[in-house]
């Protein structure tokens, strides 16, 4: 059943092997052996591709369910010891995973010596359950679904920039005075704009920026450089602050914070591996030392 169920999420039978670490023949003869031993066909195999047939996608659905039953009584068993071990998969955005995740991962692997882990940052909606991930950590409202989740904090905004740049450019007191400033923005499905919230107060800053780009890392390099004004997280940019390097300008106006959840799969049993990593990412953020700065 595993084997099926891998052949038919990669849709591929060398792929479907090298997720299961094993060779090509080996899954096709064990296929075959399914649909001999069952006298139906559950693929239809070409030269270009692999399609289910009817029977096979009803099969895919069971065996799916028989092997996430599997994993709940496993699950069940291994939350006796408490002790996290076996591999943790996770999955972030390319710019969080390598701000913060990354930390949470060293963090996690020294201490419980029996994990290991599997990173996927990607830029797309990964789905975890067909894709085989523990723990998702997305950024943003939730949208409804069977999952669980769990809220690890906020991530906080401010408005940046370089000294050299504030010496040399207009005045820069209230929100009206960034239409005279050059901005470096992120962009959002092609726009940049920025909406400022301060208490009960609003504004929409929608003028074209001197520089748009599609990556909040790249912004805060091109503000260090002293190339405008941009909105950063808070825990992204204050280290800069600390060392002299950016000034926090319009205290007290910036969008509104943003939830970070940890995403995964809705079981009466937990896995230690993945509470253990769930309330290490909690922590991060409930000590103060991590996104949620104020």
């Amino acid at each position: 059943m595993q084997v099926f169920v891998a052949v038919v999420m990669e849709e591929s039978f060398t792929a479907a092997a090298d997720r299961l670490e094993t060779d090509k023949a080996r899954v096709s003869r064990i296929v075959q052996r399914i649909e001999e031993k069952l006298g139906a066909r559950l693929l239809n195999r070409s030269t270009r591709r692999l399609s289910v047939t009817e029977v096979g996608r009803d099969y895919f659905e069971r065996a799916s369910s028989i092997l996430a039953a599997a994993e709940a009584a496993q699950a069940a068993v291994a939350q006796q010891s408490q002790e996290p071990k076996g591999r943790l998969k996770i999955t972030a955005t390319p710019e969080f995973g390598t701000t913060r995740v990354d930390n949470w991962i060293a963090a996690y692997l020294s201490k419980w010596p029996k994990v290991t882990v599997e990173a996927v940052y990607s830029i797309r909606f990964v789905d975890i359950i067909h894709e085989g991930i523990d723990v998702a950590i997305r950024i943003g409202t939730l949208q409804d679904s069977d999952l669980s989740a769990r809220k690890l904090g906020e991530i906080t905004y401010g408005l940046y920039a370089a000294p050299g740049y504030l010496k040399e450019a207009p005045a820069l007191r209230t929100v009206d005075d960034l239409k005279r400033q050059d901005l470096i923005m992120k962009t959002s499905s092609g726009r940049a704009s920025w909406t400022l919230v301060n208490g009960q107060a609003t504004e929409k800053v929608s003028q074209a920026p001197r520089c748009a780009l599609d990556n909040i890392v790249a912004a805060k390099n091109l503000t260090v450089s002293g190339l405008g004004v941009a909105q950063l997280p808070r825990f992204m940019a204050e280290p800069y602050v600390a060392e002299g390097s950016l000034v926090r300008v319009l205290p007290g106006w910036a969008s509104i914070p943003m939830p970070v959840h940890a995403v995964f799969a809705s079981t009466r049993y937990m896995d230690p591996k993945v509470r253990g990593f769930v309330d290490l990412c909690r922590d991060a953020f409930g000590d103060g030392s991590d996104a949620n700065l104020q």
